[in-house]
């Protein structure tokens, strides 16, 4: 059966009303468990409105639907297939010599283009608003209603100068004051390939400016040279605040767009890739991993008539496996983090086992 025919669109329908009445309901629950918990939270606290926690739990609410997104998507396919087998729809449909495979191919295409509307728009918006929740949550700890922290620890990160030599920074402090980037008590190691030290700079205080670090009192050592001491120095550097800045954040809090530039300057860098790989490729994979929960939901809400088991055996059976599917995907994807599997496997096998098990099912249950 076309996706684009009549009956095709029907089915369309069915499952984007159902996948928006589902979502709706379930980031609701999320919500209003957010503002509970913030509440909680900033008892006591005179100085936070309800208004800035009700902005703190919308800028979080993104990332935690994320995580329930293929629950959703299953949870709306079991609720479709339900209503047009109760219905005896999916009988007049197999009558008419519909197959099943044809039957959920307007499901299936309808289910990877809203994976890839997810990943493609949903996404970058959710990085953001995740942004600003952490900002918004460290201004609630320190009290201070302009603070953005990029980190208390400090800082470490490393350059590519050239093909033959990097550098390494150290800032003991690190903070952003409107739209400049102070640093504090800055060093600065320029090694060779070998990684034998070239020079050291050490500097009072530093800003970032577009293309280069503007240093104040600054020592530069040399082997063999006495210490030269400057006012300031003006320091190339391709490093941006936002690239800084993703020296501290998740994965998660990158988008979908800006993941392969970022890998590309970690692995330049000398720096391991390895989680952000994971995040990208899970990306990709995620729109094939949402067809797999709707061939489970076909597994337990699909079926020609309505006396092979009651409603329990659905919800029950159908949320088990979801769970299943889910913890077994996190645990793969820890190996992947890990090294122990290669990043690919992690982030695919759990689609393609989910999906192959249950076209497994559907043949013995529905062909023969």
């Amino acid at each position: 059966m076309k996706p684009n025919s009549i009956l095709g669109r029907y089915l369309t329908k069915q499952i984007v009303v159902n996948f928006l009445a589902v979502l709706i309901m379930v980031v609701g629950i999320i919500m209003l468990f957010e503002v509970v918990e913030l509440l909680r939270r900033t008892s006591g606290r005179y100085d936070v409105s309800f208004w800035f926690v009700l902005k703190m739990a919308f800028t979080k609410l993104p990332k935690s639907a994320e995580m329930v997104f293929p629950f959703v998507v299953m949870i709306a396919a079991m609720a479709t297939f339900w209503k047009l087998s109760k219905s005896n729809e999916f009988v007049i449909m197999r009558a008419a010599g519909v197959s099943i495979w044809g039957f959920l191919l307007p499901v299936m295409v309808t289910t990877f283009i809203i994976g890839m509307i997810n990943v493609g728009l949903i996404n970058p918006v959710s990085a953001n608003l995740n942004d600003l929740y952490e900002t918004m949550n460290y201004r609630l700890k320190t009290r201070n209603p302009n603070a953005v922290l990029f980190s208390d620890q400090g800082l470490w990160i490393r350059e590519a100068i050239d093909n033959d030599n990097v550098m390494v920074l150290q800032a003991k402090s690190l903070r952003q004051e409107k739209k400049d980037l102070l640093l504090r008590d800055v060093t600065i190691i320029e090694m060779d390939r070998r990684s034998q030290p070239i020079r050291r700079i050490e500097a009072f205080a530093g800003t970032l400016e577009k293309g280069y670090f503007d240093f104040k009192d600054v020592r530069i050592f040399k082997a063999g040279k006495p210490t030269e001491v400057v006012n300031s120095l003006k320091y190339k550097t391709v490093l941006t605040a936002d690239r800084i800045k993703e020296n501290f954040v998740e994965p998660e809090s990158i988008s979908f767009w800006d993941l392969p530039q970022t890998i590309h300057f970690y692995e330049m860098s000398g720096f391991s890739a390895l989680r952000h790989q994971m995040r990208y490729l899970s990306l990709l994979v995620s729109p094939f991993m949402l067809c797999a929960m709707v061939l489970v939901a076909a597994v337990f809400a699909l079926r020609p008539n309505n006396r092979r088991g009651g409603i329990m055996f659905l919800i029950v059976g159908g949320i088990a496996t979801g769970f299943t599917v889910y913890f077994l995907s996190q645990l793969v994807y820890a190996f992947g983090i890990n090294g122990d599997i290669p990043i690919w496997m992690a982030v695919s096998a759990p689609a393609i086992i989910t999906a192959l098990i249950s076209i497994s099912i559907l043949l013995h249950l529905e062909d023969g």
